[in-house]
């Protein structure tokens, strides 16, 4: 059997769930976009995808407050969740989304990569922090996007990527940090290519097996 070519362009909204009985079948292979609620994930999302709507993105920080799901192919699934931390939103909402998020985490068996996103001006704040170290524990592979690194120089920018690396370093997990920017489409074509080997695990397993 021959591995199957994955394109994150082929994208397609599926399903907004408020939490993990809404969503589809636990099977197959998914890869999971957290980070602040004005950390840029949408934009992310759609610019990784080569689409520009894919994911709503808004001026308002905090606006995703479901789970959303997006099918690349058959069993292989992009997960946008709920963004923590920055939204100004009641208190009660803000803790029905970080229950959705926990739950997911803790409980997706088809859960096979993170990828965490953090302003890289403001990176590795508390809840980035514990939720990297989650990933590390439960021993599932992260890929730390900086996002917007548009807005420093190239050295700063260098700077800020090599002491997150260190600092992530210690935790001894399977963690890739790289500089992303939207706008200029940083770091687009890496991350891309690291999500899309972790979709291509199922196909690596199934010739082993037979």
């Amino acid at each position: 059997m021959s591995s199957t070519t994955i394109h994150l362009s082929k994208a397609t909204f599926t399903i907004s769930a408020p939490d993990i009985r809404k969503l589809p079948e636990d099977s197959g292979i998914e890869v999971a976009f957290a980070g602040r609620s004005n950390a840029g994930k949408s934009s992310a999302l759609n610019t990784l995808t080569n689409q520009r709507s894919l994911a709503r993105t808004s001026k308002t920080p905090g606006r995703t407050q479901l789970i959303n799901v997006f099918e690349i192919a058959d069993n292989k699934r992009l997960i946008d969740l709920p963004g923590y931390g920055f939204a100004k939103v009641p208190l009660e909402m803000k803790k029905k989304w970080q229950k959705a998020l926990g739950e997911y985490l803790e409980k997706r068996e088809s859960l096979t990569g993170l990828v965490v996103l953090m302003d890289i001006r403001h990176p590795l704040k508390d809840l980035d922090m514990d939720l990297i170290e989650w990933a590390v524990d439960s021993e599932l592979p992260v890929l730390a996007l900086l996002t917007k690194c548009d807005k420093l120089s190239q050295g700063k920018r260098s700077a800020e990527v090599l002491k997150v690396k260190k600092v992530l370093a210690n935790l001894n997990g399977d963690i890739k940090v790289q500089a992303f920017s939207s706008l200029k489409r940083t770091g687009a074509e890496q991350a891309d290519n690291v999500i899309c080997d972790w979709f291509a695990q199922d196909d690596t397993e199934e010739i082993q097996v037979d």
